[in-house]
């Protein structure tokens, strides 16, 4: 992700500023899109398998926004800031999006700042949890996790499946941390030694949801690590396509199992008609010896 230059903490909105802003506000300064490209390939699809599920699996109640790659408005005389990913409860997006105040996620507009904003890490300069050389050269000031802080998204997610800030930051060999505001500012909800193996989750309460570490194949015959929502107990929210085939997988099983039925039955039936010759055969005989077999008790 490109870096984004950010105000001074000093200026950052507090509670008491938001009540002064107006219903409108002109945005027509803002620079919303400079067709900078960002992302490589692997942020891409790791973004992509942060919001879909979350679409497809129904999993959550409707209304809410899930997006990749979209700026943050947090203040409307800063540049924004851009997450990997975000979910925010009890908003939708509005239909006309011809409209630039409805294309990006204006916390003015949507009255309140994500639930979650997640960054994944693809570089050493991304500012996740502390400023590079290269971003203060730049002339940034704060990171982002200060920033997440500050504007108060409830959790927020650090992910670096390449283990590229190790050195630089306290993750400390996890490949993923979590933060959860608090009234003294954020605190780790992830264990001292974060999340380090495939299968470990973490449970975020206040959105019903989990994040846990997974290694599979997804879109590709590759098999590769990545972050995922689950359950509480740990299973991943599968994809439209994952859905799709656990439905398929199932109603073969069903078919698997009435197939077995329906041999079962044919097979208890062979039996009785096998019981039924020898007895006739049995009975043919007695009745050859002068025996009625239906008086034989």
């Amino acid at each position: 992700m490109t870096s984004q230059k950010v105000i001074d903490t000093q200026d950052i909105l507090t509670e008491d500023d938001t009540e002064d802003i107006p219903t409108e506000i002109d945005i027509s300064h803002i620079v919303t899109e400079d067709d900078i490209p960002v992302d490589n390939f692997q942020s891409e699809e790791q973004q992509r398998l942060l919001v879909e599920p979350l679409y497809t699996s129904q999993i959550l109640p409707r209304p809410f926004l899930a997006a990749a790659n979209v700026g943050l408005f947090y203040q409307v005389k800063t540049e924004p800031i851009v997450p990997d990913a975000f979910l925010s409860l009890g908003v939708q997006r509005a239909a006309d999006f011809s409209q630039k105040k409805n294309r990006f996620y204006f916390v003015w507009e949507f009255g309140k700042v994500p639930d979650v904003c997640v960054e994944v890490v693809s570089n050493k300069y991304g500012n996740e949890l502390t400023l590079s050389t290269r971003a203060r050269a730049d002339g940034i000031t704060v990171c982002k996790k200060d920033i997440y802080e500050l504007i108060g998204v409830r959790y927020y997610v650090v992910f670096d499946p390449l283990q590229l800030i190790q050195k630089q930051t306290d993750m400390n060999g996890a490949l993923l941390r979590v933060w959860v505001i608090s009234p003294e500012g954020y605190r780790e909800l992830t264990p001292s030694a974060g999340i380090v193996n495939v299968g470990e989750s973490i449970w975020l309460n206040g959105v019903g949801l989990g994040l846990t570490l997974w290694m599979g194949e997804y879109e590709e015959q590759v098999s590769r690590l990545w972050l995922r929502w689950c359950t509480q107990n740990g299973q991943v929210i599968p994809t439209g396509v994952e859905a799709i085939e656990i439905e398929r997988q199932q109603v073969e099983i069903q078919r698997q199992q009435v197939e077995i039925q329906r041999q079962q039955v044919e097979i208890q039936r062979q039996h009785i008609l096998v019981a039924n010759e020898r007895a006739e055969k049995l009975a043919e005989r007695l009745r050859a010896m002068g025996i009625n077999p239906d008086e034989i008790s």
